[in-house]
């Protein structure tokens, strides 16, 4: 384990609003300078954990840093995906639109249990905030009959087969946390072919099918409520741990200058 005790002391917590936590160090702090295991329990406790004033990583130590907590999924690009918007995108998250809800790992054998974000460059006031939406407040939240229609339902989603992601996947819309036991929420929002490239199509199961639609919509606008969601406005030098299981994601589109560079690394 890296880290040492006398380190967490010389931090700065500020909760966010609805959810998530900010820690700031002091300035020359490394992320080494504190133990995993504190930083893994705080994440499962906020969701989202955002630190502030560490020393930013090159692409490898990044690599080897997301090691000390399990198991990294690599993919074709390798272990650290380079997040930038691109000028002929062939998949919607390079481009400077929207990303709706979803959840990582839908379509690879292996579901991350934690995925981390560092954040080399950001322009102030230009949109594209990742949004993250806490299902389990959204269940805690719901009516009992509802609860019991989730229970019932899974849905099916379908995209191109890309490499090795993509292809056909069932789901059930409810599911366990696996460190906390919660109840959570897998859902991952249809995307219309008309607007996005590698359109995703969702089919549900265990809900009469001229309701199928209606159903789609109420559930995405409850998870869109403000009470369950925090957008995060990204800064230079930010490091976001995530807990995959406990939220959903997305993104804002972009409403100015779209040189944000983050790095993401997946871990299982």
């Amino acid at each position: 384990m890296t880290g040492s005790a006398s380190a967490l002391e010389t931090l700065t917590h500020i909760p966010l609003a609805p959810f998530g936590r900010v820690v700031e160090a002091p300035e020359g702090a490394t992320i080494d300078d504190l133990p995993v295991a504190a930083l893994a329990r705080w994440t499962e406790e906020s969701r989202v954990l955002v630190l502030r004033g560490f020393t930013p990583m090159e692409k490898e130590r990044f690599a080897d840093y997301c090691r000390q907590w399990g198991e990294v999924l690599r993919w074709d690009a390798g272990e650290v995906i380079d997040l930038v918007v691109q000028d002929d995108p062939k998949n919607y998250v390079f481009s400077s639109g929207d990303v709706p809800f979803h959840w990582d790992g839908a379509f690879v054998e292996a579901n991350p249990r934690f995925f981390v974000f560092q954040c080399l460059d950001a322009a102030p006031d230009a949109g594209g905030e990742t949004v993250f939406c806490d299902t389990t407040a959204v269940y805690r939240d719901a009516e009992p009959e509802l609860r019991e229609l989730w229970s019932r339902v899974t849905m099916t989603y379908t995209t191109e087969k890309l490499a090795h992601y993509g292809g056909r996947v069932t789901e059930k819309l409810l599911s366990q946390h696996p460190g906390t036991g919660l109840p959570v929420l897998r859902y991952a929002e249809p995307l219309d072919p008309a607007v996005y490239k590698n359109p995703v199509y969702v089919a549900v199961d265990g809900v009469e099918a001229e309701r199928a639609d209606d159903f789609l919509a109420a559930l995405s606008e409850r998870l869109h409520r403000p009470e369950y969601c925090y957008a995060h406005a990204w800064q230079a030098g930010d490091l976001v741990i995530a807990d995959n299981y406990a939220l959903l994601h997305g993104r804002n589109a972009f409403t100015g200058p779209t040189t944000r560079h983050l790095q993401r690394v997946q871990i299982i």
